[in-house]
């Protein structure tokens, strides 16, 4: 039987040729329906999905005890996610832009540095649970807006310049894409704020001194305070879509280079 690690590295595999198959899909200037992408995207989160069950049992908790779990809890949040989504054909082209992502993130995890053996965190009961899968679904709520965000700059750009791409094809009209990306991050904000105002009780539960200055909570908090002020600034202001598009890129581009570090030098985190 396959241990949990090549279980992903097999998604992993997947998630590698649905990137290939994006290189395709863009050659193609989104013309065609990518529902072959979305079946390599399925079996690979039925893969994952496999390696996330197998490490739980073995925990008997939510498997985010270091870095490699944590990554691959974050990856499978937005794969399944979009599984979801894609059933809308036009928003099936999620995939091309998401596929790198997932593929890079599932080369990371993968490092064997990452995939250390502590101890259990001091959190006891469900609770952790709950406010783990809440966060990492806010990060994969940003994950799908920061590709839609992509898409929007991808047919700005083509409309901009008058390509024939832009004509025909089949991805959402930028007024749409938009508004997903507002909703997206509205999903996300709501998520992670849900899932930090749990942190109080898991704090009390460990018994926990100046947790108020770990650096992974201060990270967290102002997570939400970028992502909400980008929200507010895109209703108040009324700026420009590609302002938008291009924030939540960067956003989830922040996240994505500094949750690592971040979480390394939480003692929260790693007791």
């Amino acid at each position: 039987m396959l241990t949990d690690r090549e279980f992903f590295g097999l998604a992993v595999l997947l998630y590698g040729a649905s990137a290939t198959w994006s290189f395709f899909i863009w050659r193609r200037g989104f013309r065609q329906d990518s529902r072959w992408q979305y079946f390599l995207l399925l079996g690979a989160a039925l893969l994952h999905t496999v390696a996330m069950a197998k490490r739980g049992f073995s925990l008997e908790r939510c498997p985010v005890n270091n870095l490699f779990e944590a990554t691959m809890f974050s990856a499978w949040t937005i794969v399944a996610a979009y599984l979801v989504i894609g059933t809308w054909h036009r928003l099936r082209f999620l995939g091309a832009f998401l596929s790198p992502v997932l593929f890079a993130m599932g080369v990371f995890a993968l490092m064997p540095a990452l995939d250390v053996k502590g101890p259990r965190p001091d959190f006891s009961g469900g609770l952790v649970s709950l406010h783990v899968a809440l966060i990492l679904l806010a990060y994969g709520a940003f994950g799908l807006g920061s590709a839609a965000g992509v898409m929007y700059l991808t047919q700005e750009h083509d409309l901009k310049f008058h390509k024939l791409r832009a004509i025909v094809s089949a991805l959402p009209s930028i007024q749409g894409l938009e508004l997903v990306i507002g909703r997206f991050l509205i999903s996300g904000v709501v998520l992670l704020a849900a899932g930090l105002a749990l942190s109080p009780f898991l704090l009390r539960q460990a018994q926990t001194a100046n947790s108020l200055a770990d650096p992974k909570v201060l990270w967290s908090g102002f997570v939400l305070v970028l992502y909400s002020g980008l929200l507010v600034a895109h209703w108040r202001f009324s700026p420009g879509g590609r302002r938008f598009a291009w924030g939540a890129v960067g956003s989830f581009a922040f996240v994505l280079l500094t949750f690592w570090g971040f979480n390394l030098l939480s003692g929260i985190h790693n007791p």
